[in-house]
């Protein structure tokens, strides 16, 4: 697999577009497989969307080194193309003296070439300044090429690229003019999911047209030629999620457009555990049979009255619960599980209140907030299967109030949770969190959740 890495300066450089695009042009031809860097479902969506193949999250904070090998490895197999989108600016962390949770981490452990993404919006020979800036903080990053953005004009154009070739000595890969048209669309929590635009021909001619744009401005054969041979050995993990035993069990999961937060190795995960997957529709379906339960995240705040609106779905749910069927949901799914999510006046410029009910497998009520909460988490789980610790993520701008007396089987030594460091609502054998886990760096503890 011939690999590389697209990154940006900052956050907003347009490098989504750029990876979207350029796996996308390369997908014409070739098999490619996508990673992304830190933990991100929708930006996943969007790559496999181009590609066919799912689309994988390499994170070294939440990830153990071997795991961030195992799902690289694993990705490679039957792909000519490795396309890696980074997160934020090329160095940004979880800390401010080391690469944990960085690009620039995953970038040196794979030894990957790197394009950078310049927002140029207003800068032209400063934009040297800025590459060699980054080309020197770290030597063991190499970056092979730059792509200029957001460019406004032939003058502009000419003394930027000028400028990048003749003091940093790397190529200019493209350069993309700055149009409105160009944007992807964007909500509260990112840009709106593949899955909920997929059937809509207008968000597909978007993706074309941002992908045809892009394929006349950057040079796609000289992108492929930058490209390595990074095939990866094989490691325990790789080897584990290529596996599938006889089915054991059937787990049942949530996805449509209101939950479709899922990483790309979780039915990998439950496949190896012996684990048939099915998936279901809370606002379309009836509930499946199945021996579990796995509600995502997602945005059930956008289908709230399609939700309520399905109640043999949610007396289901709840009476599943009741009878002690092991149920897992995060955060989108957590929120579905308590009695009622209220979109408050003047939420995403609301006219008016709207509460729906929802499915009351907890006593607690979910309202919408401007309050954005976002980070990684750390924390230990107990649960009646044993102690865990784990590492996750947690991003929403919802808050829930839990009824006295709710047991959380979470506590957490960073991160917020559901309140003040507890996380992990559990009643019967249903556990809620606003914390999102990694499926591979969470395998025993699905494992041992399920009763597998």
């Amino acid at each position: 697999m011939r690999s590389l890495l697209i990154s940006g300066d900052r956050s907003g450089s347009g490098k989504t577009s750029m990876t979207l695009a350029i796996a996308g042009l390369l997908a014409q031809k070739s098999v490619v497989q996508t990673y992304k860097i830190a933990m991100d479902y929708i930006d996943t969506s969007y790559l496999a969307g181009v590609t066919n193949r799912p689309s994988y999250n390499l994170d070294t904070f939440v990830q153990t080194p071997e795991e961030t090998a195992g799902l690289f490895c694993y990705g490679s197999e039957g792909a000519e193309y490795g396309i890696v989108e980074g997160v934020r600016g090329l160095y940004e962390g979880v800390n401010a003296l080391d690469d944990v949770g960085s690009t620039a981490s995953v970038a040196k452990m794979f030894d990957l070439p790197v394009i950078l993404v310049i927002n140029a919006r207003g800068i032209t020979r400063s934009v040297a300044a800025l590459v060699n800036g980054f080309v020197a903080f770290d030597p063991n990053i190499r970056i092979e090429g730059v792509i200029l953005n957001n460019v406004m004009g032939e003058r502009h154009i000419r003394k930027a690229t000028k400028a990048v070739e003749h003091y940093c000595r790397i190529p200019v890969m493209g350069v993309v003019p700055r149009m409105q048209e160009m944007e992807l669309t964007m909500r509260h929590l990112g840009l709106v999911p593949y899955r909920e635009g997929s059937d809509n021909a207008e968000f597909h001619d978007r993706i074309s047209h941002i992908t045809s744009v892009i394929g006349e401005y950057v040079d796609i054969d000289l992108i492929r030629e930058t490209a390595q041979d990074r095939t990866p050995c094989s490691n325990v993990v790789c080897e584990m999620l290529g596996e599938q035993p006889e089915f054991v069990m059937r787990i049942a999961v949530a996805y449509d457009e209101a939950f479709n937060f899922y990483y790309g190795e979780l039915d990998a995960v439950l496949w190896n555990l012996g684990v048939e997957v099915v998936h279901f529709s809370p606002v379309h379906d009836r509930l499946p049979e199945a021996d579990g339960y796995i509600f995502g995240g997602g945005y059930p705040e956008l289908f709230l009255e399609e939700l309520e609106r399905n109640d043999a779905m949610r007396e289901a749910i709840l009476e599943t619960a009741k009878n002690d069927v092991p149920i897992y949901a995060e955060c989108g799914g957590l929120m579905y599980l308590t009695r009622s999510l209220t979109l408050e006046k003047g939420w995403q410029k609301r006219d008016e209140q709207l509460s729906c009910e929802m499915c009351g497998v907890f006593g607690g009520d979910t309202k919408m907030s401007t309050k954005k909460v976002l980070g990684y988490v750390v924390g230990i789980a107990s649960l009646p299967e044993g102690e865990f610790t784990f590492r996750g993520h947690e991003f929403h701008y919802s808050g829930i109030s839990m009824d006295a007396g709710v047991r959380y089987a979470y506590r957490l030594s960073r991160g917020i949770g559901i309140a003040g460091g507890q996380d992990g609502a559990l009643i019967h054998r249903t556990l809620g969190a606003y914390t999102h886990l990694m499926p591979v760096s969470s395998w025993m503890m699905l494992k041992n959740f399920f009763g597998l």
